[in-house]
């Protein structure tokens, strides 16, 4: 399908589906059916097997009249790390069952990755699945989750085999978050907020029906999934000064007392390194277009880590003692990180954490180091050791 077919498609949609009078939730699951979703999936699945690179046009007639969106900035963990696992790995009943209510919305995401003993080196990670007839018994912690108390699902590695080197013997599985043995706990940030958990898992039984990949496959699928969310993280498209830099910029404009010689340089580089930055994310997006994501990814997610801290203090030292201001330390659980519409201070704490989550930069410039650039691998004495003689 071309262009052409996908403009008058979706405009024959519209015509069936008013946005202005038809309910929204009724609107998004109609669009899903309609291969609307996401042009590039499957037929049944959301798409019409198009090139990806064809869903720009679907966007623009949809928002030309006035359609209603999925709210993508809440379920981004569903869209951007969930959808494209499940749709590579997944059963053909698992991607009929999961893939619509992530789309529309109705069943938010989490990730249940990251673990107090292995924050930096996923692989180590100690969580525990046990077969016991047809189901898993899992058992261990989880932290950093963001998202956990909203949600339906989450994407869960485990360890299935201690007797494998760390990076075999994990396994891929879905866990339903309102099963019995779930526990979600808030986890307070130096925002004052609680966007992130922690979540205990004791004796959960999840199906095998619910594994995703072969067992003991789970790093090679977890690695889809850490792909698609650096690109979902750093990679998002934005407008020439959009985001953070254009709020700093607009204050630099708009008063002129706070200017100095030492700021407006730091500025300036600061404007250059965005809009190279957001350069560099339109060419991963034409990437994207034809293929898969790749190790770039990373490298996006590194630039956005380092931009964001270093804009978000530039912009508490121009504004001085306003910029210490911060109106709400009460314990929230927002539901999704909003950079643009909040006050500098909070800007300047939540950025703290862009380094961490998605992958650490320390994580980040060894990827690019050796997948990227080619440079000789750090040495690893331990992958080959198994797992339950690993020191810790």
């Amino acid at each position: 399908m071309d262009a052409d077919g996908l403009r008058s498609r979706t405009r024959a949609f519209l015509e069936a589906h008013p946005p202005a009078t038809t309910d929204r939730l009724d609107f998004l699951r109609a669009r899903f059916d309609a291969g609307l979703a996401w042009v590039h999936y499957p037929v049944g699945l959301g798409g019409l097997d198009a090139p990806r690179s064809l869903q720009a046009v679907v966007d623009a007639e949809l928002e030309a009249a006035g359609a209603p969106d999925n709210d993508p900035r809440r379920i981004g963990i569903g869209l951007g790390m969930a959808a494209p696992t499940i749709l590579g790995f997944g059963s053909e009943e698992q991607r009929q069952r999961l893939l619509r209510p992530l789309w529309t919305g109705e069943e938010v995401w989490c990730q249940l990755f990251s673990e107090p003993g292995a924050g930096s080196d996923l692989a180590a990670l100690a969580t525990r699945a046990v077969r016991d007839g047809d189901d898993w018994v899992v058992d261990g912690q989880k932290v950093w989750t963001s998202s956990a108390h909203l949600a339906r699902w989450a994407i869960l590695i485990a360890r299935t085999d201690p007797d494998l080197p760390k990076h075999r013997g994990i396994t891929y599985f879905v866990c339903d978050m309102t099963d019995p043995g779930v526990e979600v706990r808030p986890l307070r940030q130096i925002t004052g907020e609680a966007e992130f958990n922690e979540v205990f898992l004791t004796g959960v039984r999840i199906p095998d029906s619910r594994r995703l990949g072969e067992i003991g496959e789970g790093w090679r699928v977890a690695q889809t999934t850490l792909m698609n969310e650096r690109v979902a993280i750093g990679g998002g498209r934005v407008p020439r000064e959009g985001g953070m830099i254009g709020l700093v910029s607009e204050t630099w404009r708009d008063r002129p007392e706070l200017r100095t010689h030492d700021l407006h340089q730091r500025l300036l580089r600061l404007w250059v390194d965005v809009e190279a930055a957001r350069l560099a994310g339109e060419r991963l997006g034409q990437q994207l277009a034809v293929g898969q994501p790749g190790p770039e990814g990373s490298a996006m997610k590194l630039a956005f880590a380092r931009l964001n801290q270093e804009i978000s203090a530039l912009e508490v030292e121009l504004l001085g003692e306003e910029g210490l201001l911060y109106d709400d330390w009460t314990l929230r659980r927002p539901e999704l990180v909003d950079f643009t519409g909040r006050e500098a201070g909070y800007r300047f704490l939540r950025a703290k954490g862009n380094s961490i989550e998605g992958g650490t930069s320390e994580v980040l410039l060894n990827i690019i180091a050796e997948r990227v650039l080619g440079l000789p691998p750090e040495p690893r004495t331990d992958k080959d050791v198994p797992w339950k003689d690993l020191p810790r």
